[in-house]
C-alpha cells in the first residue's frame, strides 16, 4: 500500500515562516511529479507548487517568491518552505504525488493524496 503523510503544519503570525515535509512509503518504483495543494474553508483546493522528478518546479501566482518546493536527497521526500505568511494562505495543505508501482506484474502510476496538514496564519 502507498500513501503519503505531511507534516509542519501549525499556526504562525504573519509575516512568519513555516516549513512543510511530505513523506511517501510502500512499494514504490519511482515517484514521477510531487505537489502541494492548499483548501481554504468555503474554497476549491489549488495548486500551491509541485516539482518534478528532474527538479523542475511550478508556483502559483500568489506564492511566487515567497515559497520554495524542493525534494529530498531520498526522493521520495518533499518540502514546502513558506516565507512572508499572509493569512490569506490559511488552508488546509495536501502533498500529492504519482508514483510508478508494479500491480499483477504491470507498472503503472498511481496519484496518491494525504490527508493534508492545516496552517493557520493568524496574529
Amino acid at each position: 500500500q502507498v500513501q503519503v503523510m505531511e507534516s509542519g503544519g501549525g499556526l504562525v503570525q504573519p509575516g512568519g515562516s513555516l516549513r512543510l515535509s511530505c513523506t511517501a512509503s510502500g512499494t514504490i518504483i519511482s515517484i514521477d511529479t510531487m505537489g502541494w495543494y492548499r483548501q481554504a474553508p468555503g474554497k476549491e483546493r489549488e495548486l500551491v507548487a509541485e516539482i518534478t522528478s528532474s527538479g523542475s518546479n511550478n508556483y502559483a501566482d500568489s506564492v511566487r517568491g515567497r515559497f520554495t518546493i524542493s525534494r529530498g536527497n531520498a526522493k521520495n521526500t518533499m518540502y514546502l518552505q513558506m516565507n512572508s505568511l499572509k493569512p490569506e494562505d490559511t488552508a488546509v495543505h495536501y502533498c500529492r504525488a504519482t508514483v510508478e508501482i508494479v500491480s499483477l506484474g504491470i507498472r503503472k502510476y498511481l496519484e496518491v493524496w494525504g490527508q493534508g496538514t492545516l496552517v493557520t496564519v493568524s496574529s
